[in-house]
Order: structure tokens, then C-alpha cells, then sequence
């Protein structure tokens, strides 16, 4: 036991030896070339180039500075020497310029992130009016579309006559109807009613339904005006029509009816009785 614990004394104070000779054998270098390299590594100077030459006869005897920088020496250090300022850290230096870079970057990230949550909020505000069962709830549909598109849901869907198509008189209707006009109006009609219809009961972007909207109202429109003409233009030419045929020689006289002889007499008589 006390041979152990002897043996186990020599070996502390054996590594504590150790230990302390080998803190005494650490020396700091401080080679002033490897400084001027670290210098020229970052942003102090540029230069200082060392080990410097020594000439003794007008020739160089430096060993270390012929195979570091003289002839001795890599081509790629006598270029390194010879060549541009490439220190990365001075004001136009390369890593410098990656600063700049990312500070121009992180501020480019920071508008995207800007624009990205604007996109999102309007998104956001938009899918209220995603679904049509808040469609009467837009402040466009209630203070313009609503107003404008009334007459679409106030006009019948398969009129019959023509006070429903809202023309003059019954023999415009007919006129209109006989020519196939009518027929082309309905189908124009559906179509118009139909878009509307998907317009109001479709789920789809707040923007895409007031193009419905607006797309709407500029066919009804178009159908109004044409509706319009159509009903002017005949009742034009049906006045035309009973114009000539009132002026033509061969029409008779609204009030005519066929008499006799003695009724024809009779009225010669009386209409010139006052004259003799």
C-alpha cells in the first residue's frame, strides 16, 4: 500500500515537471515578415516587403529575400509583389465591397419583405369577398353596381309581349317578331342574364367580379341601345308604310260605303240646295 501510494506522489510531481517545462520551452515569435504579410492580408499597408535585401558589392546576399521576393523566388510571389493592391479590406477592397453588397441586399430583402406582407394583407382583405355570400356587402356593389344593374333583374326573363320588351305597340312586337329580331334579343338576353347570374352566385377574386360586373353592364347597355333603335326604327317605317297606303290610288276612302242611285242623288241635292 505505501509503495502505491509512493508511485502515485512520483507521477504528480512528475507531470507537474513536465508540465512547467514545457510552459518554459514556449517562445512567442515574432517574425516582423510574417507581420508585414498579416498587414497586407487586411487593411494597414501595402508594402513592406520582407525580409529586405542585402547588397554587398552592388549584389543581393540576402538568401531569404532572393527565394521569398528575388529571383529565387515563385513567379506567383514576384507577381503578388509587382502587381495591384488587392488588400480586402481597404476602402475599395473586395471584401469591403461585400459589405456593401450585403448591406444593399439585406436592404432589397427588407422591401420584398415590405411588399410581400402588403400582398398578403390585401389578400387577406380580398378573401372577405372571395365568396359570393358577402358579395351585397362590397362597398362598389352598393354605392355603383347595384344601382347599374338593376334593370337586369328588373327586366323579364322570357318576355311575351310588348309591354314586357317595353316597345311602342303591339304591331311593333309583331313586326319585330315576324322578322326574327326578337328571337336574336332573347338569346342575347339569356346571355346577358346567365353572366349575371354567374357574377352574384360564384366564388372567385373581388377583382374578377367587377370585370364580370363592368363586362355585364357594357352588354346591357349594347342591348338597350339596339332594343331601342329596333323599336324606332319600326314604328318609322310603319307610319311610312300607312302613309302610302293611304296616298295610294288604288286605297278607298276610310268612310266609304256603296250607295244607290237615289241615295246619290239625294246628296247631291242636299250638299248643293243653298247654292241656287
Amino acid at each position: 500500500m505505501e509503495n502505491l501510494l509512493i508511485k502515485l506522489i512520483r507521477l504528480h510531481l512528475l507531470l507537474v515537471v513536465t508540465a512547467v517545462s514545457a510552459q518554459l520551452s514556449v517562445k512567442r515569435l515574432n517574425d516582423p515578415a510574417i507581420v508585414a504579410q498579416h498587414k497586407r492580408m487586411v487593411f494597414e499597408s501595402w508594402g513592406d516587403w520582407r525580409p529586405y535585401p542585402k547588397y554587398f558589392l552592388g549584389v543581393q546576399t540576402n538568401f531569404a529575400y532572393a527565394t521569398v521576393w528575388g529571383m529565387w523566388a515563385p513567379k506567383i510571389n514576384r507577381d503578388y509583389k509587382d502587381g495591384d493592391d488587392i488588400r480586402p479590406l481597404k476602402p475599395t477592397g473586395v471584401q469591403n465591397q461585400r459589405f456593401a453588397q450585403l448591406k444593399y441586399e439585406e436592404e432589397e430583402a427588407k422591401k420584398i419583405k415590405a411588399a410581400s406582407d402588403t400582398i398578403y394583407k390585401r389578400s387577406v382583405q380580398d378573401f372577405a369577398h372571395w365568396t359570393s355570400a358577402t358579395v351585397d356587402a362590397d362597398p362598389l356593389w352598393l354605392l355603383y353596381y347595384k344601382r347599374m344593374l338593376k334593370p337586369i333583374t328588373e327586366f323579364p326573363n322570357t318576355p311575351q309581349n310588348f309591354m314586357e320588351w317595353r316597345l311602342k305597340d303591339q304591331q311593333t312586337y309583331e313586326t319585330l317578331n315576324s322578322i326574327g329580331t326578337l328571337k336574336r334579343l332573347q338569346e342575347e338576353l339569356d346571355m346577358i342574364k346567365e353572366k349575371y347570374s354567374m357574377s352574384r352566385s360564384m366564388d372567385m377574386p373581388r377583382g374578377k367580379r367587377f370585370l364580370m360586373y363592368h363586362e355585364t353592364l357594357l352588354r346591357w347597355r349594347k342591348f338597350a341601345q339596339e332594343l331601342r333603335k329596333h323599336n324606332n326604327k319600326t314604328t318609322l317605317l310603319l307610319d311610312y308604310k300607312n302613309i302610302l297606303k293611304n296616298h295610294s290610288p288604288y286605297a278607298l276612302p276610310t268612310a266609304w260605303s256603296p250607295a244607290s242611285d237615289r241615295q246619290v242623288v239625294q246628296n247631291i241635292m242636299l250638299k248643293y240646295k243653298n247654292r241656287y
